[in-house]
């Protein structure tokens, strides 16, 4: 009688084949996942070089952006030029910020700010998604 166990092959048994099978398997599996592991961090490192790059350009447009307010603000209304230095100022530092801080610093900064003030940080990124979607949708 033969042996079911046997598939053809000399002393090759259903367990063997299937133990070989689990084993490719596994391998594949490894291996798609290193290969996505990779690639993820690869597009994250271009994400932030692309940040780095920018942000330096930033800075100074925002510094700009600033130098003018306060000098239009100079001979408007008091109260008006108040509300507006007061913007120019922060303006002024945060490119400031940005131009004293690397990229990897203002994501850890970012990080605390939304540990510290969960609900605040929600309501913000809501907000800002809201205003971009509708820039986006009038242009």
């Amino acid at each position: 009688m033969p042996d079911p166990t046997n598939l053809g092959y000399p002393n090759e048994t259903f367990g063997d084949s299937l133990a070989e099978g689990s084993k490719n398997l596994k391998e594949t599996i490894t291996d798609t996942a290193n290969k996505a592991t990779e690639k993820s961090k690869e597009l994250g490192r271009t994400a932030m070089n692309k940040i780095e790059e920018s942000r330096t350009s930033v800075a100074s447009s925002l510094q700009s952006a600033a130098t003018t307010l306060h000098q239009k603000t100079d001979s408007g209304v008091q109260a008006a030029g108040s509300v507006a230095h007061s913007a120019a100022d922060k303006l002024e530092a945060v490119a400031g910020y940005m131009r004293d801080n690397d990229t990897k610093q203002m994501m850890a900064d970012v990080e605390e700010v939304v540990k510290k003030n969960p609900g605040r940080s929600l309501l913000v990124a809501v907000a800002v998604g809201f205003l971009a979607g509708r820039a986006l949708r009038h242009n």
